[in-house]
This record gives C-alpha cells, sequence and structure tokens, in this order.
C-alpha cells in the first residue's frame, strides 16, 4: 500500500487530459503542460478501458511520465471499473489519482494511500464538497460543470452568451470555498469551446482572480492560453518582492508603503503574485 502521507499539491497551472488508450499522446502531452491527467474515465470507452489501464502499465521505466507530474483519473467508487483501476494502480508508479464524481467523504477512504483530486461534478459532489475537502489524503478540489448539469436533469451548463447559468456559478465558488477553508487546492473546470482561446483567456484570468490554483485542459492548444493567464506581469512582481522586503523590515502589524497603509491580506497577496512566478 503506498504511504498516506499527503504532501500539498503544487502541479500546475496548466493541467492536461489525456485519454489513456492513446499512449502515443502521453509524451507530447507531457511537454506541452505542466501535468498530465491520464484519463480512465469519460475519455475512454467502455470497451476500451481494459486496454487503456494496459497502455498506462505499459509505458512505465525510463521512458514513462515523471510521476511528480502525472495524475490518473480513476472511475468513480461503485463503477464495474473502479476496482480494475485500482488493481492497476498499485502496479504504477503514480500516486496523484482523480476520483471521477467524488459524492461523499467515505469515497476517498478507498483510495486511502494515495494523494487525491477529489472531482465534484454532481449534486451530491458539490454539497458535500467540504466534508470531503476535509479528508487527510485528499489534496485539492476540481468541479465539473456539465457532468454536473447532467446530475440536476439539466441541458447545459452555460448560457447563450457564454456565461455559466447560476447553478453552475454557485458550484464553482462552493467547490473553491470548500478546498481553501481546508487549506487545500482548487482546480478550475475545463472550458470546451476550444477554438474560443479568447474565452478561454477571460475564464482562466477570473479562475486566478478568484483563487484557484489550476485549471484543467481538453486540448494542448489551451495550455499557454492558461499559462498566460497565471503568469503575473514583471511589474507585478517587483512590486511584491519590494513590498514583502519592506514587511520584513518593519517587523509586525501594519505598517507604511509608498504611502499606502499595507496589513496582512495585502501580503498574502503579494505572497501568491511570487508563487505564481515561481519564487
Amino acid at each position: 500500500m503506498p504511504s498516506s502521507v499527503a504532501i500539498p499539491f503544487t502541479m500546475g497551472p496548466a493541467l492536461l487530459f489525456c485519454p489513456a488508450d492513446r499512449p502515443e499522446r502521453f509524451g507530447k502531452a507531457a511537454d506541452r503542460a505542466d501535468a498530465v491527467i491520464l484519463d480512465w474515465e469519460d475519455a475512454v470507452a467502455p470497451a476500451d478501458k481494459q486496454r487503456a489501464r494496459e497502455a498506462v502499465l505499459a509505458q512505465q521505466g525510463a521512458g514513462g511520465l515523471e510521476p511528480s507530474r502525472t495524475i490518473v483519473r480513476v472511475n468513480p467508487v461503485g463503477s464495474p471499473d473502479f476496482e480494475l483501476d485500482l488493481a492497476a494502480l498499485e502496479k504504477t508508479p503514480y500516486r496523484t489519482v482523480m476520483l471521477a464524481k467524488a459524492e461523499d467523504a467515505s469515497q476517498v477512504k478507498a483510495l486511502e494511500g494515495y494523494r487525491v483530486i477529489a472531482l465534484c461534478e454532481t449534486a451530491a459532489g458539490v454539497v458535500n464538497a467540504a466534508s470531503i475537502a476535509a479528508q487527510p489524503n485528499v489534496v485539492a478540489l476540481m468541479w465539473g460543470a456539465e457532468d454536473l448539469l447532467a446530475s440536476l436533469g439539466g441541458l447545459s451548463s452555460r448560457n447563450d452568451d457564454g456565461g455559466y447559468r447560476a447553478v453552475a456559478l454557485h458550484s464553482r465558488s462552493a467547490v473553491l470555498l470548500a478546498a481553501k477553508a481546508a487549506g487545500k487546492e482548487a482546480i478550475d473546470a475545463v472550458y470546451v469551446n476550444i477554438p474560443d482561446l479568447d474565452g478561454l483567456s477571460a475564464e482562466a484570468e477570473d479562475a486566478v482572480a478568484s483563487g484557484f490554483g489550476a485549471k484543467a485542459c481538453i486540448h494542448p492548444n489551451q495550455v499557454a492560453v492558461v499559462r498566460e493567464a497565471y503568469a503575473p506581469a514583471p511589474e507585478a512582481v517587483a512590486h511584491a518582492s519590494e513590498l514583502l522586503e519592506a514587511a520584513t523590515a518593519a517587523g509586525s502589524g501594519v505598517f507604511q508603503f509608498k504611502g499606502k497603509m499595507i496589513d496582512g491580506p495585502i501580503l498574502k497577496h503579494a505572497e501568491s503574485v511570487l508563487r505564481r512566478a515561481g519564487r
């Protein structure tokens, strides 16, 4: 059984889904993205799931993907494929798992010993997001819009103008708040309109501003857009560095910097800017 220690989730900001039955794409996905999500669930037809598991097992060794940058999405707990996924997973070096359609804390316990990204993409998953996030082996929560609306009996997560419907926005916020309240990372849902890079850019910028630590992609062309949204401008990095140096010199408490009063929340924002800059 793998170690049960869950260290913070630091993969990102651009996570790229890759169908696990397409091993010829594994290396290309790893080259393009910050982390690869090898998908044993929705991206693979039922008849091809065993072949997908075998493809992941076959690419191990010197030519395999780096475990620290690889996530495996498994089928939902209770589905016919979950136990088969788990048996295959134990034979791999990959220890970060995305649990599809996570709906309660007990399901996460079935992956004890793995670092779990719980994908809250049903009504039950969103409602129970806080208890799921509280599990020790959960390192992040992600939400999914289309499966969520399907679980509600809805037709589409977005309005005609491309923006999310109110229920989708509520769910997005609920998952983000649950993750951050538990000290875990939050991952924003995929943007399914692949040619609309402007729309993706606006949504990724909102994800950054809202506090999501990463965004999932479904096409390699989306990666650069997400990375650009997460990369702070050079002047923002310089300002944050100068501000934190001033905070160190001032000691503790509120202090003045360039004519403005600085307190804890502003310093946390500066720290976030430097983290996104890789400093």
